[in-house]
């Protein structure tokens, strides 16, 4: 893969082109395209509340829970709305800002090395990078990126970016290249969404310019970094950095509304994710992001130190509902009240809930291969919260 590829969010929260109109067929009938595997006894419930989402209209969901028990994998739905393809337990799929995660530990392996300072100032590794109606990146600190408390305007929001790629104009600019001093720039013609360290705002500006400094502190691409100190070392053979390549590995396509073409449903599959970059462009599955947080959260890939300050959550003050934010990682409290931690990630046409214990002993990763259809958190709860007997 050239250079060009592996360097090239969304690795956003939630980046849905989406509106609200479904497609409505056969395919996504509850329970269509499930397996037998996913009717162990255990997890009943999960398996109920991924059949729901499926009947609400999502095309396909494919989920991997790892605890006590041993590994269990269920599906709900198809692959692809054309071929009817069930979900496959080893279907990749754009994970969006789970990637952010991935950035977040190799910056606290750089703090734990001594090469990274997460108290300096943007403008300290990043020199006149930030600058323009009212940003400054003397005033904002690389763990202020990190917890998105810096205030540095997110960039899917701005309008002419929203209209190009977040909308239906997405058709036809799907394939474009983008570099992160591009998307950055246009984030920064809006102003900041407040001052640094005064609130909470998720921004995916953030985290492309997490990307660069790994880069300016390691002389390599973030995408190697993740590579040789994760990715490899883990064997998460599945999970790939796709730059400005646009296919994800068959069989599982994505898809996606519009809200300026209601009643219509598009396959979003291709596309040029380099826009995304180190705030969302990863591919990966289900068994690769549960051994990847399994890894995190038993110390494995941090220091003690490092792993309590990734864990340190601020209130997200109603921008994410029952949610807190650390250094990358998301605190989510289930219906029922248990803790878990992980992320969240949405790109066109992919959604993706990985989240977990905090020893690492109860993992669940799920995808849903639609962007229009919410519930991945109740799935999480329904992993988590089971009632009597399931």
């Amino acid at each position: 893969m050239s250079r060009r590829l592996r360097t090239a969010m969304v690795g956003v929260t939630v980046i849905a082109a989406a509106g609200t109109a479904l497609l409505t067929t056969p395919a996504t009938a509850a329970g269509a395209g499930t397996t037998s595997e996913a009717r162990k006894p255990g997890h009943d419930a999960t398996q109920a509340a991924m059949d729901t989402a499926v009947a609400a209209g999502v095309p396909g969901i494919v989920a991997e829970v790892r605890d006590d028990r041993g590994v269990w994998k269920g599906t709900s739905g198809v692959a692809d709305l054309s071929t009817r393809q069930p979900r496959g337990h080893r279907d990749r799929f754009r994970a969006g800002s789970v990637t952010k995660t991935l950035v977040a530990t190799v910056m606290l392996q750089l703090q734990a090395e001594g090469k990274a300072d997460l108290d300096a100032s943007v403008d300290h590794y990043l020199p006149g990078l930030v600058r323009g109606n009212g940003h400054d990146g003397t005033d904002i600190t690389v763990r202020q990126l990190l917890n998105h408390t810096s205030g540095i305007h997110n960039f899917t929001d701005d309008a002419t970016f929203a209209k190009k790629v977040m909308g239906i104009g997405f058709l036809q600019s799907r394939y474009d290249d983008w570099t992160p001093q591009q998307v950055i720039a246009l984030a920064l013609r809006n102003p900041p969404q407040f001052e640094p360290g005064t609130s909470w705002k998720y921004s995916n500006t953030n985290y492309l310019l997490l990307g660069l400094i790994i880069e300016e502190l390691t002389g390599r691409p973030y995408a190697e970094e993740i590579e040789r100190r994760i990715t490899r070392p883990l064997g998460m053979r599945s999970t790939h950095f796709p730059g400005t390549d646009p296919h994800v590995p068959a069989p599982t396509r994505h898809y996606s509304t519009f809200t300026e073409d209601p009643g219509k449903t598009y396959d979003v599959t291709e596309l040029n994710p380099s826009w995304a970059g180190a705030a969302g462009e990863m591919i990966s599955n289900a068994a690769d992001l549960n051994r990847f947080f399994t890894a995190l959260f038993r110390g494995r890939l941090l220091p003690p130190a490092q792993l309590r300050q990734m864990t340190t959550a601020l209130s997200t003050e109603g921008n994410l509902p029952r949610q807190r934010y650390g250094l990358g990682l998301i605190e989510y409290e289930t219906t029922c009240g248990v803790k878990v931690w992980g992320h969240s990630g949405g790109i066109h046409g992919s959604t993706t809930q990985a989240f977990g214990t905090s020893d690492g002993r109860h993992m669940i990763t799920l995808n849903f291969n639609g962007d229009w259809v919410g519930g991945g958190k109740n799935v999480v709860s329904a992993e988590f919260c089971p009632p009597p007997g399931a």
